[in-house]
């Protein structure tokens, strides 16, 4: 959510951990009932905004999402804006990780005014940057730009309310890899980068944001923020459950330069716009040189896909360039594509932890803009949670049988030894072992600002099962040594 990809990817190991093996059985299944996408008339060029409107919307019922907004950009013009649900066009909401392209973007500025150089170490800037197990003078500004610097990618870290004192914090934190040796994907990148740009510029990286990019592009609805709070475009987001958008608070953790951006839909256009027009805004001031746009959108030494700030996408068709971002409540996408001319920014304000809902609009936005009708997909997502309810149904009427047969199950084994009686009870110990660790081990620590409820939020079918599970495991363990307590004292 990319915390998870961050806010973001941070907990997407969490919820990999989370995944049964049911997902891979529903998933194989619902694939084939996908329909195929239809042909329209190749020789149409102009967007069709009808077709578009009505695929989102569609899109969004059948998936129970609360709200999605897209804005749709050819060669520099927004030609069309829309949005489902309960938000609008102009609604602001958290971009998660695609706050990643302004902060490269706010760098590149720095660099084209000759302030900054993107081979120069990190510690020539901040001398008082540090990790453990490396040469922090080794890690340069380009490998934090394209994750090439071997900073790890914490879970949790405890929001200190300033980037310097969230990056000063990595002097606590292992390095991950040798810098410039491979790609891995942190956060901590890209809070470095805003300490960066907020030290050689004498500005609050926030405030920088909006000075040289949102007021000159016009981007009037869009902010920056440091850490999550209780704010318009953070406070109304949900996760998917059943099929439906339940509404949870957003996870408080630091999100400055990572994923600290608040948009909308219209002001994505705008944001895209200058990406296409090669750093000029539509009244023709320069934002960035040209060469440095370029370059932003360019594979990067050792870094697989990833650029700077955007990542190339190479298993649609056709490959485009962008990011997806994710908060635990919130989730987007961008996409630039280079072949046809067209870029899109999808917002949605319900986040959903088996999909990328925002990357299969945006690929129907594009395939509508090459000509194709796209298809609503089965809601894979509402499949597999309802798998899982029937699965958690299941655990839970097993459970009570095994508790009302509890008396007969010590009586079949009175003659076993202790030993063997404890060996027969671990495997009821599984699954309360397993919620305590996902209730309590992931939210424990006087540091840590995960709660049970952020907890219960990464993935609630899952959890929901988790923690049932683990309530029957409990019961049925006690209720087993109960009877064999009364059994041995019957026989005594």
């Amino acid at each position: 959510m990319h915390l998870i990809a961050g806010p973001y990817r941070q907990l997407s190991l969490v919820r990999r951990i989370l995944v049964l093996s049911i997902v891979i059985a529903c998933l194989l299944g619902t694939s084939m009932l996908a329909a195929p996408r239809v042909e329209a008339d190749p020789g149409a060029r102009d967007y069709d905004a009808a077709a578009a409107e009505h695929f989102v919307s569609s899109y969004a019922e059948r998936n129970g999402l609360a709200g999605a907004a897209y804005v749709v950009v050819e060669d520099g013009d927004v030609v069309t804006t829309g949005a489902a649900g309960d938000v609008q066009p102009d609604t602001p909401m958290s971009i998660g990780s695609l706050s990643k392209s302004f902060t490269a973007f706010s760098v590149l500025q720095q660099v084209d005014r000759g302030k900054i150089e993107l081979d120069a170490s990190i510690t020539d800037y901040l001398p008082n940057f540090s990790v453990l197990g490396a040469d922090p003078s080794r890690i340069t500004v380009r490998m934090l730009l394209d994750h090439t610097s071997g900073l790890p990618n914490p879970l949790v870290l405890e929001p200190t309310g300033t980037l310097a004192g969230d990056v000063a914090g990595i002097a606590d934190l292992s390095s991950a890899s040798t810098p410039g040796t491979s790609y891995l994907y942190s956060n901590l990148n890209y809070r470095t980068l805003a300490l960066l740009v907020q030290t050689v510029s004498g500005e609050p990286f926030d405030k920088y944001l909006d000075r040289h990019i949102f007021t000159p592009l016009g981007m009037d609805h869009t902010t920056s923020v440091l850490t999550v709070s209780d704010r318009q475009g953070l406070d109304g987001g949900s996760v998917s459950a059943y099929g439906f958008a339940v509404h949870l608070p957003e996870l408080k953790a630091s999100v400055g330069g990572a994923g600290g951006v608040i948009s909308t839909a219209e002001d994505m256009g705008s944001w895209l716009a200058v990406q296409q027009a090669g750093g000029i805004t539509a009244d023709g001031t320069r934002l960035l040189s040209t060469d440095l746009v370029e370059q932003s959108h360019e594979k990067q030494p050792h870094a697989g896909t990833y650029a700077m700030g955007w990542q190339h996408t190479s298993t649609t068709d056709p490959a485009r360039i962008g990011h997806d971002g994710e908060l635990t409540k919130y989730s987007a996408r961008q996409d630039l594509v280079p072949s046809n001319g067209y870029a899109t920014a999808v917002l949605l304000n319900t986040f959903t932890p088996t999909i990328s809902h925002p990357f299969e609009i945006s690929t129907g936005l594009i395939d509508i803009s090459e000509g194709h009708t796209p298809s609503v997909r089965a809601p894979t997502s509402t499949i597999i949670d309802l798998a899982i309810a029937v699965a958690t149904l299941l655990v839970a009427a097993l459970g009570m049988r095994g508790i009302m047969r509890a008396r007969v199950w010590a009586r079949e084994r009175r003659s076993h030894r202790w030993w063997r009686r404890l060996l027969r009870l671990l495997p009821q110990a599984v699954m309360p072992a397993l919620a305590a660790f996902v209730f309590f081990g992931l939210t424990a620590g006087a540091r840590n600002p995960a709660t049970p409820l952020d907890a219960f939020a990464l993935w609630p079918a899952a959890t929901t099962f988790i923690l049932i599970a683990g309530i029957v495991g409990t019961f049925l363990i006690t209720a087993r040594l109960v009877a064999f307590c009364s059994s041995h004292s019957k026989e005594s």
